[in-house]
Protein backbone atom coordinates (compact mmCIF):
# COMPACT_ATOMS: atom_id res chain seq x y z
CA UNK A 1 0.00 0.00 0.00
CA UNK A 2 1.27 3.18 -0.89
CA UNK A 3 2.06 6.18 1.74
CA UNK A 4 -0.77 8.62 2.17
CA UNK A 5 0.02 11.86 0.36
CA UNK A 6 -1.10 14.91 0.36
CA UNK A 7 -3.80 16.56 -2.04
CA UNK A 8 -3.46 19.73 -2.12
CA UNK A 9 -1.71 21.88 -4.88
CA UNK A 10 1.76 22.89 -4.60
CA UNK A 11 2.28 20.67 -1.67
CA UNK A 12 5.16 17.25 -1.30
CA UNK A 13 4.60 14.09 -1.02
CA UNK A 14 6.08 12.03 2.22
CA UNK A 15 8.36 9.83 -0.08
CA UNK A 16 11.02 12.18 -1.32
CA UNK A 17 10.00 15.93 -2.42
CA UNK A 18 8.14 15.00 -5.47
CA UNK A 19 5.70 17.90 -5.61
CA UNK A 20 1.99 17.02 -5.46
CA UNK A 21 -0.13 17.27 -9.08
CA UNK A 22 -3.80 18.79 -8.82
CA UNK A 23 -5.17 15.15 -9.01
CA UNK A 24 -3.46 14.61 -5.47
CA UNK A 25 -1.08 11.80 -6.57
CA UNK A 26 3.28 12.90 -7.20
CA UNK A 27 3.99 15.12 -10.08
CA UNK A 28 5.70 13.11 -12.44
CA UNK A 29 7.76 14.97 -15.23
CA UNK A 30 7.40 12.17 -18.04
CA UNK A 31 10.73 12.27 -20.32
CA UNK A 32 10.64 13.36 -23.88
CA UNK A 33 9.88 10.75 -26.15
CA UNK A 34 12.55 9.26 -28.41
CA UNK A 35 12.20 9.40 -32.02
CA UNK A 36 10.22 6.43 -34.06
CA UNK A 37 12.49 4.77 -36.54
CA UNK A 38 9.20 4.39 -39.04
CA UNK A 39 5.53 5.28 -38.65
CA UNK A 40 2.52 3.08 -38.59
CA UNK A 41 0.53 1.12 -37.86
CA UNK A 42 -1.65 3.61 -35.73
CA UNK A 43 -3.27 3.03 -32.85
CA UNK A 44 -6.43 4.57 -32.77
CA UNK A 45 -8.22 6.79 -29.93
CA UNK A 46 -11.82 8.40 -29.58
CA UNK A 47 -11.85 10.83 -27.74
CA UNK A 48 -15.53 10.33 -26.54
CA UNK A 49 -17.80 11.96 -24.44
CA UNK A 50 -21.93 12.23 -24.24
CA UNK A 51 -22.14 15.98 -23.09
CA UNK A 52 -20.90 18.56 -24.59
CA UNK A 53 -18.43 21.42 -24.04
CA UNK A 54 -16.36 19.36 -22.19
CA UNK A 55 -13.30 20.19 -24.08
CA UNK A 56 -13.02 17.01 -26.80
CA UNK A 57 -12.41 19.29 -30.23
CA UNK A 58 -9.93 21.16 -27.82
CA UNK A 59 -8.00 18.02 -26.38
CA UNK A 60 -8.69 16.51 -30.53
CA UNK A 61 -6.25 19.70 -32.09
CA UNK A 62 -3.97 20.18 -28.99
CA UNK A 63 -3.32 16.17 -28.56
CA UNK A 64 -2.96 15.76 -32.30
CA UNK A 65 -0.46 18.62 -32.49
CA UNK A 66 1.59 17.70 -29.58
CA UNK A 67 2.32 14.35 -30.86
CA UNK A 68 3.22 15.52 -33.95
CA UNK A 69 5.53 17.58 -32.27
CA UNK A 70 7.64 15.06 -30.65
CA UNK A 71 7.52 13.41 -34.65
CA UNK A 72 4.38 11.01 -34.19
CA UNK A 73 2.49 11.34 -37.72
CA UNK A 74 -0.97 11.59 -37.36
CA UNK A 75 -4.45 11.78 -38.45
CA UNK A 76 -7.35 13.46 -36.57
CA UNK A 77 -10.22 12.61 -37.85
CA UNK A 78 -13.57 15.27 -37.44
CA UNK A 79 -16.63 12.85 -36.70
CA UNK A 80 -18.84 15.97 -35.41
CA UNK A 81 -21.29 17.52 -38.01
CA UNK A 82 -20.32 20.78 -36.37
CA UNK A 83 -17.13 20.30 -38.30
CA UNK A 84 -15.22 22.16 -34.94
CA UNK A 85 -12.05 20.32 -35.31
CA UNK A 86 -11.72 21.24 -39.44
CA UNK A 87 -12.43 25.16 -38.32
CA UNK A 88 -10.09 24.64 -35.69
CA UNK A 89 -7.27 23.99 -37.87
CA UNK A 90 -8.27 26.16 -40.64
CA UNK A 91 -9.42 23.33 -43.12
CA UNK A 92 -12.33 24.65 -45.26
CA UNK A 93 -14.98 21.98 -45.63
CA UNK A 94 -17.59 23.55 -47.84
CA UNK A 95 -18.14 22.01 -51.55
CA UNK A 96 -15.11 19.07 -50.59
CA UNK A 97 -15.40 15.86 -50.00
CA UNK A 98 -15.18 14.97 -46.36
CA UNK A 99 -15.79 12.05 -43.78
CA UNK A 100 -19.18 11.58 -44.89
CA UNK A 101 -18.80 10.65 -48.85
CA UNK A 102 -16.46 7.99 -47.19
CA UNK A 103 -18.89 6.81 -45.09
CA UNK A 104 -21.18 6.31 -47.47
CA UNK A 105 -18.69 4.92 -50.17
CA UNK A 106 -16.16 3.02 -48.58
CA UNK A 107 -14.62 1.88 -51.93
CA UNK A 108 -13.75 5.52 -52.29
CA UNK A 109 -9.86 6.35 -51.82
CA UNK A 110 -9.45 8.13 -48.50
CA UNK A 111 -6.43 9.94 -49.74
CA UNK A 112 -8.95 11.84 -51.83
CA UNK A 113 -10.03 13.14 -48.94
CA UNK A 114 -7.16 13.47 -46.67
CA UNK A 115 -6.22 17.12 -46.18
CA UNK A 116 -2.81 18.38 -44.59
CA UNK A 117 -3.20 20.90 -41.54
CA UNK A 118 -0.38 23.58 -41.11
CA UNK A 119 1.34 21.84 -38.76
CA UNK A 120 4.25 19.47 -39.64
CA UNK A 121 3.37 15.15 -39.35
CA UNK A 122 -0.82 15.96 -38.84
CA UNK A 123 -3.15 15.60 -41.28
CA UNK A 124 -7.10 15.57 -41.10
CA UNK A 125 -10.44 13.59 -42.33
CA UNK A 126 -12.38 16.95 -42.63
CA UNK A 127 -16.38 17.15 -41.50
CA UNK A 128 -19.19 19.61 -42.06
CA UNK A 129 -22.72 19.33 -41.75
CA UNK A 130 -23.78 16.80 -43.96
CA UNK A 131 -22.40 14.23 -41.80
CA UNK A 132 -25.83 15.42 -39.67
CA UNK A 133 -27.44 12.41 -42.18
CA UNK A 134 -24.79 9.85 -41.98
CA UNK A 135 -27.14 8.15 -39.09
CA UNK A 136 -29.83 8.00 -41.34
CA UNK A 137 -28.43 6.42 -44.29
CA UNK A 138 -25.98 3.87 -42.12
CA UNK A 139 -29.19 2.64 -40.07
CA UNK A 140 -29.87 -0.04 -42.43
CA UNK A 141 -26.45 -1.10 -43.57
CA UNK A 142 -24.86 -4.50 -43.13
CA UNK A 143 -22.61 -4.33 -40.19
CA UNK A 144 -23.10 -0.31 -40.13
CA UNK A 145 -21.22 0.09 -37.04
CA UNK A 146 -17.85 -1.32 -38.58
CA UNK A 147 -18.07 1.28 -41.26
CA UNK A 148 -15.56 3.54 -40.17
CA UNK A 149 -12.93 0.75 -38.99
CA UNK A 150 -13.42 -0.32 -42.41
CA UNK A 151 -12.77 3.46 -43.97
CA UNK A 152 -9.33 4.18 -41.73
CA UNK A 153 -8.13 0.13 -42.37
CA UNK A 154 -7.01 1.77 -45.84
CA UNK A 155 -4.52 4.64 -43.58
CA UNK A 156 -3.56 2.53 -40.37
CA UNK A 157 -0.53 1.71 -41.92
CA UNK A 158 0.70 4.91 -42.79
CA UNK A 159 0.33 6.73 -39.36
CA UNK A 160 1.34 6.17 -35.82
CA UNK A 161 -1.48 7.49 -33.71
CA UNK A 162 -5.34 8.37 -35.49
CA UNK A 163 -7.35 10.43 -33.03
CA UNK A 164 -11.33 10.47 -33.55
CA UNK A 165 -13.12 13.60 -32.47
CA UNK A 166 -16.70 12.19 -31.75
CA UNK A 167 -20.05 13.91 -31.36
CA UNK A 168 -21.85 14.72 -28.11
CA UNK A 169 -24.00 11.72 -28.41
CA UNK A 170 -24.08 8.01 -27.61
CA UNK A 171 -25.41 7.40 -31.20
CA UNK A 172 -24.52 5.19 -34.15
CA UNK A 173 -21.24 7.49 -35.41
CA UNK A 174 -20.09 7.32 -31.64
CA UNK A 175 -20.51 3.95 -31.27
CA UNK A 176 -19.00 3.90 -35.21
CA UNK A 177 -15.68 5.35 -33.59
CA UNK A 178 -15.48 3.04 -30.79
CA UNK A 179 -15.51 0.28 -32.74
CA UNK A 180 -13.25 1.50 -34.81
CA UNK A 181 -10.51 2.69 -32.21
CA UNK A 182 -7.92 0.19 -30.21
CA UNK A 183 -8.47 3.16 -27.14
CA UNK A 184 -10.67 5.86 -25.16
CA UNK A 185 -10.03 9.39 -24.04
CA UNK A 186 -12.44 10.89 -22.07
CA UNK A 187 -12.08 14.48 -21.43
CA UNK A 188 -14.25 15.62 -18.69
CA UNK A 189 -14.83 18.75 -17.55
CA UNK A 190 -14.36 19.47 -13.51
CA UNK A 191 -18.17 20.31 -13.17
CA UNK A 192 -20.80 18.09 -11.32
CA UNK A 193 -22.93 17.51 -14.13
CA UNK A 194 -20.08 16.82 -16.38
CA UNK A 195 -19.43 13.89 -13.88
CA UNK A 196 -22.60 12.66 -13.70
CA UNK A 197 -22.62 10.99 -17.63
CA UNK A 198 -19.39 9.45 -17.33
CA UNK A 199 -20.95 5.55 -15.49
CA UNK A 200 -23.20 6.00 -18.83
CA UNK A 201 -20.84 6.14 -21.17
CA UNK A 202 -18.35 3.45 -19.75
CA UNK A 203 -21.38 1.35 -19.87
CA UNK A 204 -21.38 2.16 -23.59
CA UNK A 205 -17.70 0.96 -24.11
CA UNK A 206 -18.63 -1.74 -21.81
CA UNK A 207 -21.08 -2.99 -24.25
CA UNK A 208 -19.19 -1.91 -27.26
CA UNK A 209 -16.49 -4.80 -26.04
CA UNK A 210 -18.73 -7.63 -25.22
CA UNK A 211 -20.56 -7.27 -28.43
CA UNK A 212 -18.05 -5.18 -31.06
CA UNK A 213 -14.60 -4.40 -30.39
CA UNK A 214 -13.24 -7.20 -27.25
CA UNK A 215 -10.00 -5.06 -27.88
CA UNK A 216 -11.26 -1.30 -26.89
CA UNK A 217 -9.33 -0.07 -23.71
CA UNK A 218 -9.88 2.80 -21.60
CA UNK A 219 -6.88 5.15 -22.00
CA UNK A 220 -7.40 7.33 -19.29
CA UNK A 221 -10.28 9.92 -18.05
CA UNK A 222 -8.35 13.56 -19.09
CA UNK A 223 -9.50 16.39 -16.43
CA UNK A 224 -10.41 19.76 -18.27
CA UNK A 225 -11.19 23.16 -17.61
CA UNK A 226 -9.89 22.49 -14.22
CA UNK A 227 -9.68 26.05 -12.64
CA UNK A 228 -7.39 25.77 -9.05
CA UNK A 229 -9.46 29.02 -7.79
CA UNK A 230 -12.96 27.23 -6.57
CA UNK A 231 -13.23 24.96 -4.82
CA UNK A 232 -16.17 23.58 -7.26
CA UNK A 233 -13.09 22.35 -9.36
CA UNK A 234 -10.91 20.86 -6.67
CA UNK A 235 -13.83 18.79 -5.34
CA UNK A 236 -14.66 17.38 -8.69
CA UNK A 237 -11.48 16.25 -9.36
CA UNK A 238 -10.80 14.72 -6.46
CA UNK A 239 -14.05 12.79 -6.59
CA UNK A 240 -12.83 11.67 -9.67
CA UNK A 241 -10.12 10.42 -8.76
CA UNK A 242 -11.46 8.55 -5.78
CA UNK A 243 -14.12 7.27 -8.31
CA UNK A 244 -11.77 6.13 -11.12
CA UNK A 245 -8.32 5.93 -9.42
CA UNK A 246 -5.52 5.70 -12.09
CA UNK A 247 -7.78 6.19 -15.09
CA UNK A 248 -7.61 9.44 -14.35
CA UNK A 249 -4.67 11.09 -16.24
CA UNK A 250 -1.96 13.20 -13.61
CA UNK A 251 -1.95 15.75 -16.55
CA UNK A 252 -4.82 18.51 -15.90
CA UNK A 253 -6.35 20.88 -18.41
CA UNK A 254 -6.79 24.35 -17.33
CA UNK A 255 -9.18 26.72 -18.26
CA UNK A 256 -8.22 30.13 -19.99
CA UNK A 257 -9.41 32.20 -23.03
CA UNK A 258 -6.06 31.07 -24.78
CA UNK A 259 -8.03 28.21 -26.24
CA UNK A 260 -11.19 29.96 -28.42
CA UNK A 261 -8.21 32.65 -29.11
CA UNK A 262 -6.07 29.39 -30.87
CA UNK A 263 -9.69 28.37 -32.37
CA UNK A 264 -9.97 31.82 -34.27
CA UNK A 265 -6.91 31.83 -35.33
CA UNK A 266 -7.30 28.13 -36.85
CA UNK A 267 -4.03 27.20 -35.25
CA UNK A 268 -3.68 24.61 -32.24
CA UNK A 269 -2.54 26.36 -28.57
CA UNK A 270 1.05 24.81 -29.24
CA UNK A 271 1.67 27.55 -32.30
CA UNK A 272 -0.71 29.76 -31.37
CA UNK A 273 1.04 30.72 -27.77
CA UNK A 274 3.81 27.79 -27.38
CA UNK A 275 4.71 29.24 -23.60
CA UNK A 276 1.56 29.23 -22.25
CA UNK A 277 0.59 26.95 -19.68
CA UNK A 278 -1.84 25.50 -22.05
CA UNK A 279 0.75 24.83 -24.67
CA UNK A 280 2.49 23.34 -22.04
CA UNK A 281 -0.05 20.94 -20.34
CA UNK A 282 -0.94 19.15 -23.82
CA UNK A 283 2.86 18.55 -24.60
CA UNK A 284 2.88 17.04 -21.22
CA UNK A 285 -0.26 14.65 -21.85
CA UNK A 286 1.51 13.46 -24.79
CA UNK A 287 4.44 12.48 -23.08
CA UNK A 288 2.22 10.95 -20.43
CA UNK A 289 0.32 8.48 -22.81
CA UNK A 290 3.38 7.29 -24.49
CA UNK A 291 4.69 6.85 -21.04
CA UNK A 292 1.09 4.98 -20.01
CA UNK A 293 1.93 2.58 -23.71
CA UNK A 294 -1.23 4.56 -25.19
CA UNK A 295 0.52 5.72 -28.04
CA UNK A 296 3.93 4.63 -29.35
Amino acid sequence: MAQKVAKSKGKTSNVGDTPMGPTGRPYHGFPTPAPLGSHGPARIIALCNQKGGVGKTTTSINLAAALAEYGRKVLAVDFDPQGALSAGLGIQTHDVPTIYDLLLDTKRDVHEVIVPSGVEGLDVLPANIDLSAAEVHLVNEVARETILARVLRQVAGEYDVILIDCQPSLGLLTVNALTASHGVLIPLECEFFALRGVALLIETIEKVRDRLNPGITLDGLLATMYDSRTLHSREVLERVVETFGEDVLETVIGRTVKFPDASVSGVPITEFAPEHAAAQAYLRLARELVARGAVA
